[in-house]
């Protein structure tokens, strides 16, 4: 198939854009590099600068002819989003909705959206399954939920096969593709900055009602994330929109996290706790079961320490970044 991977020089949407790559799918990258990074759109994949919002620009690409898109562009920092709700509704919503359009004058008739379980926003049942009520605390879980709905009802209105993954940390890396942010504020490579320049790391919490103090949240290591987009591209159902939590069924504490982080590296990483940030639950953990059962996925990789040991190599290895 010929497929479009917007954000493709991103974190998850490189490794994607890897993986269709070695299966022999003809793989177009659209980013606009202002998050992501040229040298993580991998060998095989082409390349093309652009934005979302630029109709004309999307209208032209679309017009190529492709089997399916895969959307990985959107802003994606909580706090961030509480400060400028009008760009990251503008970037995320107008975004998608554009590509949306665009797709529809072409006739592209599937999309994998990379959505999240930010959705659901303090759940009432964990493990957190695709009947959990969406509630979203942030802007960002708010535009997100609103792609989703307009996907549900791109499908139902124009027969689109649509499916949105829901999941929440992605730790790991593959290959030459690792998680390069700026800022970062993900806990896995904060942790191992912590311990390459042997600087201290803050735990925001050590008073939750978990079995050490610290919040417990859900791993899911890049590569398997990756496999699932291409299941669920192949499962995509005409005039469907089916959405799957994705995760391991079991959550990590940030001791758990800092422990691992220590054994990987060899190294002794200071942890400093300081009070909860607002808005943090003690426990978002996903069930997968109804991706297990529908599209026959199941993590390969879910040990902690495999994901902070991938992690660590690449960092070490791009000391830089992709700089």
């Amino acid at each position: 198939m010929k497929l479009l991977v917007t954000g493709g020089a991103g974190y998850v949407g490189s490794v994607v854009a890897s993986q269709l790559v070695a299966v022999d799918h003809e793989t177009v990258v659209l980013d606009d590099l202002s998050k992501g990074h040229a040298g993580a759109v991998p060998p095989g994949a082409r390349l093309v600068r652009g934005n979302l919002l630029d109709d004309e620009f999307l209208r032209g690409v679309l017009g190529e002819g492709f089997d399916g898109v895969l959307h990985f562009a959107a802003l994606s920092l909580v706090g961030e989003s509480v400060e400028e709700p009008g760009r990251y509704y503008r970037n995320n919503v107008c975004g998608t909705l554009g590509l949306l359009e665009a797709m529809r004058g072409a006739g592209v008739p599937r999309l994998v959206f990379s959505s999240t379980a930010a959705v659901y926003g303090e759940p009432r049942n964990v493990p957190i399954t695709e009947d959990e009520p969406a509630a979203p605390t942030n802007p960002y879980g708010a535009t997100k939920l609103a792609v989703d709905r307009m996907i549900s009802a791109y499908a139902t209105a124009h027969g689109l096969a649509a499916t949105s993954l829901r999941y929440f940390n992605v730790a790991g890396a593959s290959g030459t593709l690792g998680e390069a942010h700026e800022p970062e504020t993900h806990l896995i490579p904060l942790v191992l900055t912590a311990a390459a320049k042997e600087t201290p790391v803050r735990i925001f919490g050590a008073d939750y009602p978990t079995r050490d103090g610290t919040a417990i949240r859900d791993y899911i290591h890049v590569e398997d994330l990756g496999r699932a987009h291409l299941l669920a591209l192949e499962a995509a159902r005409p005039g469907m929109h089916d959405i799957y939590n994705l995760g391991n069924g079991a959550g990590f504490s940030v001791r758990d996290v800092v422990e691992a982080a220590r054994r990987v590296t060899g190294r002794n990483i200071e942890a400093i706790e300081a009070p909860r940030r607002a808005g943090d639950p003690p426990e978002l953990v996903a069930s997968s079961a109804k991706a297990r059962a529908e599209l026959g996925w199941k993590p390969e990789k879910p040990a902690l320490e495999d994901m902070i040991s991938d992690a660590w190599t690449w960092m070490m290895s791009h000391p830089n970044g992709y700089e």
